[in-house]
């Protein structure tokens, strides 16, 4: 068995790891970087870069099928599933050739193989060549999530598949059942439904899209029916069996059972933290109930010098909020004063029509015991959108009535994953909904809806008719 010694190990190659991982090195700490598979992680691999890069297709197939409205008439337009697969597999390339290029510029080392600990100061690693020992002062643990699997199904990305399947099909299915309402399955759902698939989601709860606000949901279950997608709410899913053709699924509303036949099943039910097969108690760690670790603010774990960030230190699961955490653990392990003291965390779904969200919800804030303003601008309202033919959806702000301070901004409509961040810095440093307001916006441009939104939340909204003006103080130019 080789021997390997290192400053800091990071365990785990994906946003949260190698941003972790650079800034560790810009810091003057000699970093090796494991990963069982490659570098990027399921985000650039098998997770965001592919599955975006796949909506971006289908809605782009979908804009030329319908755009003899606008006077553009394309005849003969069809999807090429395996040249797609291959410009997705391209993308992915290009990102993870250039993050394992920054690793080695860094001077980070790089070991391909899967790693247990032998005792909290000491891994050992089986790789191709065989296995190493490394010894490291500090380590960060940030191997990421994996798809819950469904009790009793077994996926043979064939015939079911997970989200890593369905990123990789070469022929179009005639059909799909995704069983789940969350965003993956919406997500991957609807550019299927895009390319001509007819799809059904199964959900067992009472709303797609569980925790955000019911009135963005509401739009993008529109658009869902309108493209011919058929969503089952409150049903379950009773049995699934493998035919030579097909997958039989008996589902229940409630009242009775209904055998259903789809071409491919997609299992999208949620994510688990791979904390399993780590070898964590050796190293005096312990999980929670659900397999996260948990942390302090500097991200460190109940043993100081282990450190967990991304989906393993818990919710959300988002790869801003894992690179966010590299960076605070790399500076900790450093000695630089830092702490995880996120006030507004974005967070992106990207149907059709995107949904993106930042602060409280308007329940939220209502359970906290908060007074609030709400103001909607839809889109049908605005100039940009009406010349792209983007009208579906609107900007929701929230603010604090006593105080007029912002406290969420929740958007679904075109590019709302683009017009979120404005809003993530106006709460993250403390802006009044007024601000927004006063904030000369370009026209005409989609973020001139937040603008009016936040004019409509203070009871002066210029574009759309309100019929009492709210009570809330009006915008002043400040000094």
């Amino acid at each position: 068995m080789t021997q390997h010694t290192a400053d800091v190990v990071v365990l785990g190659a994906g946003p949260a790891g190698y941003v972790c991982a650079i800034r560790l090195a810009q810091l003057g700490k000699k970093v090796t970087v494991i990963d069982r598979a490659e570098v990027g992680g399921v985000c650039l691999n098998r997770g965001c870069i592919p599955s975006k890069a796949l909506i971006h297709a289908g809605g782009l197939y979908e804009k030329l099928s319908h755009s003899a409205e606008i006077g553009i008439e394309v005849q003969g337009a069809k999807v090429n599933l395996p040249q797609l697969m291959k410009w997705k597999d391209s993308v992915v390339q290009k990102l993870t050739g250039g993050v394992a290029t920054l690793l080695k510029a860094n001077g980070c080392t790089f070991l391909a193989g899967d790693a247990q600990f032998i005792n909290s100061k000491t891994l050992e690693v089986k790789t191709a060549s065989g296995a190493t020992q490394v010894a490291f002062n500090q380590c960060v643990i940030a191997t990421g999530s994996r798809p819950t699997s469904l009790p009793g199904v077994e996926v043979d990305q064939k015939q079911i598949l997970d989200s890593t399947g369905a990123l990789n099909l070469q022929k179009l299915p005639k059909s799909m059942l995704c069983i789940g309402g969350g965003y993956i399955g919406l997500e991957l759902g609807s550019f299927y439904s895009k390319v001509g698939t007819q799809v059904t989601v199964v959900e067992a709860g009472a709303q797609l899209l569980g925790g955000v606000d019911p009135e963005l949901t509401k739009v993008v279950a529109r658009k869902l029916e309108k493209r011919g997608v058929s969503v089952l709410m409150k049903t379950q899913v009773k049995s699934i069996k493998k035919t030579a053709t097909s997958v039989e699924v008996v589902l229940f509303d409630g009242t009775a059972e209904k055998k259903h036949e789809f071409e491919v099943v997609l299992v999208t039910i949620g994510r688990t933290p791979n904390s399993d097969h780590l070898g964590l108690e050796k190293a005096g760690l312990k999980t929670d109930s659900k397999g996260f670790l948990t942390v302090n603010a500097q991200r460190q774990t109940s043993v100081p010098h282990l450190y967990a960030i991304g989906d393993i230190a818990g919710q959300p699961l988002l790869a801003h909020k894992g690179s966010k955490e590299g960076i605070v653990a790399a500076e900790a392990i450093a000695g630089k004063k830092t702490a995880y003291d996120v006030v507004a965390m974005p967070a992106v779904i990207f149907t059709d029509p995107e949904i993106a969200t930042v602060g409280l919800t308007e329940a939220e804030a209502k359970a906290k015991g908060v007074e609030v303003q709400v103001g909607n601008f839809p889109y049908a309202a605005n100039g940009r959108a009406l010349s792209v033919a983007e009208t579906d959806g609107f900007v929701k702000m929230i603010g604090d009535a006593k105080t007029g301070r912002l406290l969420g901004v929740h958007i679904v409509g075109a590019e709302a994953s683009n017009l979120i961040s404005e809003a993530a810095l106006a709460i993250e440093m403390g802006a009044h909904v007024e601000d927004l307001a006063l904030t000369v916006h370009p026209h005409p441009t989609l973020p001139e809806t937040l603008m009016e939104a936040a004019e409509a939340t203070l009871g002066h909204a210029i574009h759309i008719f309100q019929k009492k003006p709210s009570a809330a103080p009006q915008a002043q130019a400040r000094v």
